[in-house]
């Protein structure tokens, strides 16, 4: 079983990494598009734990940053009808927190934003975990009352056409950069950034 690889990131592609290790082995790792944007550039050092799939006889390797977003990618395995692909294409639409969040909260809405994950199966994930996610759900909600706030903010923008994902992903950078006391100040931030073509 391969836990997890440390090496050089050689190349990096929009859903996966190959990593150089020191005995000169190089790993092609698919990892999510939210762990994707927080990679460092080919030529740094870099360690991922992995999660060791086979499929149709083929072995695949699955990389993350944090233990609770292998825990998650696991969890969802574990669901009838979810394969790799699927729970890679969940945790590219949002973080494990917020996907936690969504799937405690059975938001099934949120979860059929993702890519290839219909209503039934949406549904399905939340029978089969909603009760066994609210470890990751609960680290996630280390903000407080900020939590509330950009699910406000979310709403808000839903409303005024944005897809959930794209909404989440918009207030989740706005609120990192402009510490926004207000979910009405979230949604400026998120329009203003918008405007200026950011």
């Amino acid at each position: 079983m391969i836990s997890r690889i440390r090496g050089r990131v050689l190349s990096l592609d929009t859903d996966r990494v190959e990593l150089e290790t020191a005995a000169g082995l190089v790993y092609e790792v698919h990892v999510p598009l939210s762990i994707f944007r927080r990679l460092p550039a080919p030529g740094t050092d870099l360690e991922l734990l992995t999660a060791y799939v086979v499929q149709d006889e083929k072995p695949h390797l699955y990389g993350f940053l944090e233990e609770h977003e292998r825990t998650l990618f696991h969890r969802l395995l574990g669901v009838h009808k979810v394969g790799p692909r699927l729970a890679l294409a969940m945790l590219s639409a949002y973080h494990a927190g917020r996907l936690a969040r969504a799937i405690a909260e059975k938001d099934a809405r949120a979860l059929m934003q993702v890519s290839g994950l219909g209503k039934k199966t949406a549904e399905r994930v939340i029978l089969d975990l909603s009760d066994k996610v609210e470890d990751i759900a609960a680290a996630d909600s280390r903000a407080g009352p900020g939590a509330k706030l950009a699910a406000d903010a979310v709403a808000a923008l839903t409303g005024l056409g944005y897809s959930f994902a794209e909404a989440d992903a918009a207030v989740r950078e706005a609120s990192r950069e402009n510490g926004a006391e207000s979910s009405e100040e979230i949604v400026r931030a998120v329009l203003a950034r918008r405007g200026s073509g950011r």
